[in-house]
């Protein structure tokens, strides 16, 4: 038995998983941990008692040291020796400390319900402080965003560019049958490797380097990238994360995984990635990514969605936090470090989003760049699956002119419901709203002709038909009517509200 399949055995007989951890500590505590306390999870823990999975959960989770006797019991196939060999921990005469940060991850995807155990270093809360510049980032939420908005179809071969703990590169096995995972940071691509052996993940190559440098005449059906897209400045003193920082000014490495991916994409392939991008002075930054996309070497089809923005003091504040520096003397320095590569550069704010884009075979026939700010729908598990089924939509209607459009017999989407509300008394709705209750959990607003044409798509009638018969009984012309309907059917196809027959 190696050391890594010793390692599986033994977390694997102390249930170390999700649910034995919540079991453990509790629902409440889970949350806090998730929030950055621990303090819940230490209390719930001294009540239990000593266990082999509570000894597991405070060296690995909570990042405390743990006696060497518990220690030993925790780990008996592996033992103290190979674990040390491992890098998991240090031994420190009666105590054994964690030296990695080591917990389940659980999700759901189109294959179904799994777990893996994810290797990362130590985070805030074990180190009592800012954390080292070369600090490998485990899951977190841009890596769980990133992860559930992986598109599933099965592709001969993936990039996962920036691989960090590898958790990209895991997911994207699943339907890669090859994948080559990237990074800047040896160390990265050290635990990264760690982590697809010990999860048994077979078929991934790491490769050292920057940017598409490893990957320097290969092409990929499918790309994805949590990149180091944090706006730094290149300032002395300030610190340079590996993890998030990519050495370049403001948001021009974001411009340059757009500009260079298309060299990496195979025909119809498609890369994926977050990213940020600057508002300078009145200009909308939506309009710069789109120049990006305009300026690829191939034609490419793109749909950005911008999720959130923060001016200028907030971004900052949210960074130099993240890096572990708490207010005081040092967190006003970096703050006026930042505020001045802003001030100087004429950055009022800056968005956080997706980016979805895709080499074109022809002609691009999807340019999309949309602001879709606060909760989205409740199933964002499953945006990877939702966004597969836009794009599919999208090319089976795009090659269709309005006459076969409406030749169609489209259906209303199970999860979409319609809103009314009226004034008091009032006999005609002053609004009319279509939700969709998964997806991106898109509210349109409708007027009285959209509302009935949504509502009579039960596949009985065409398209075309519906138009005719609305508009007579709304006494309009029918052409015009159909070319005001038309578009927004169309766009409802796209968002899967309505579904194509």
């Amino acid at each position: 038995m190696t050391s890594i399949d010793a390692l599986r055995s033994d977390l694997a007989a102390a249930g170390f998983t999700v649910d034995g951890l919540t079991a453990l500590w509790g629902e409440e505590a889970a949350e806090a941990l998730h929030r950055g306390q621990r303090v819940p999870a230490e209390r719930a823990l001294a009540r239990a008692g000593g266990s082999r999975l509570a000894t597991l959960a405070e060296l690995f989770v909570l990042g405390r040291p743990v006696g060497r006797g518990a220690a030993a019991e925790a780990l008996p196939a592996l033992g103290l020796d190979d674990a040390a060999g491992l890098g998991l921990i240090r031994q420190e005469d009666d105590l054994i400390a964690p030296a990695v940060d080591l917990r389940p991850y659980a999700f759901v995807d189109a294959l179904g319900p799994a777990e893996w155990w994810i290797v990362s270093d130590l985070g805030e809360l074990a180190l009592g402080g800012a954390l080292p510049e070369h600090h490998v980032l485990g899951v977190g939420g841009a890596s769980m965003t990133l992860s559930g908005l992986m598109l599933q179809r099965p592709v001969r071969s993936a990039l996962d560019l920036g691989t960090g703990c590898g958790i990209q590169a895991l997911h994207a096995s699943r339907h890669a049958e090859r994948v080559v995972a990237t990074d800047i940071s040896e160390r990265a691509l050290r635990l990264a490797a760690l982590n697809a052996e010990l999860n048994g993940v077979e078929g991934i190559e790491f490769r050292l380097g920057s940017m598409f440098e490893p990957v320097a005449g290969e092409a990929f059906d499918h790309i994805v990238s949590n990149p180091p897209f944090v706006i730094t400045p290149r300032t002395e003193g300030v610190p340079a994360y590996e993890y998030r920082d990519g050495g370049m000014v403001g948001d021009a490495l974001v411009a340059a995984f757009v500009a260079g991916c298309s060299d990496h994409l195979n025909p119809g392939g498609v890369a994926q990635l977050l990213g940020n991008w600057e508002y300078h002075d009145t200009a909308d930054a939506l309009e710069r990514v789109r120049g990006w996309v305009d300026d690829s070497a191939h034609p490419l089809d793109a749909w950005v969605i911008e999720r959130d923005t923060e001016d200028a003091a907030q971004y900052a504040e949210t960074w130099i936090r993240d890096g572990g520096t708490r207010p005081g003397t040092t967190f006003d320095t970096l703050l006026g470090a930042w505020l001045d590569d802003f001030e100087a550069r004429g950055v009022r704010e800056v968005g956080f989003g997706y980016v979805l884009l895709r080499r074109a075979e022809g002609v691009p026939t999807l340019r999309r760049f949309e602001r879709m700010h606060g909760a989205l729908g409740a199933n964002q598990a499953g945006l990877g699956i939702h966004l597969g089924e836009c794009l599919e939509a999208h090319d089976a209607q795009s090659v269709l002119d309005d006459d076969a459009f409406g030749a169609l017999r489209l259906t209303v989407a199970g999860d979409v419901t319609e809103e009314r509300h009226l004034w008091p008394g009032a006999d005609s709705p002053t609004a009319i709203l279509l939700r969709q209750g998964g997806g991106f959990g898109r509210v349109v607003g409708a007027d009285t002709g959209l509302a009935a044409l949504v509502g009579a798509c039960d596949g009985e009638l065409s398209v075309a038909a519906i138009v005719g018969a609305l508009a007579q009984l709304l006494e309009v012309d029918e052409d015009a009517l159909r070319a005001d309907l038309l578009p927004t059917v169309r766009a409802l196809v796209t968002d899967t509200l309505l579904h194509l027959p």
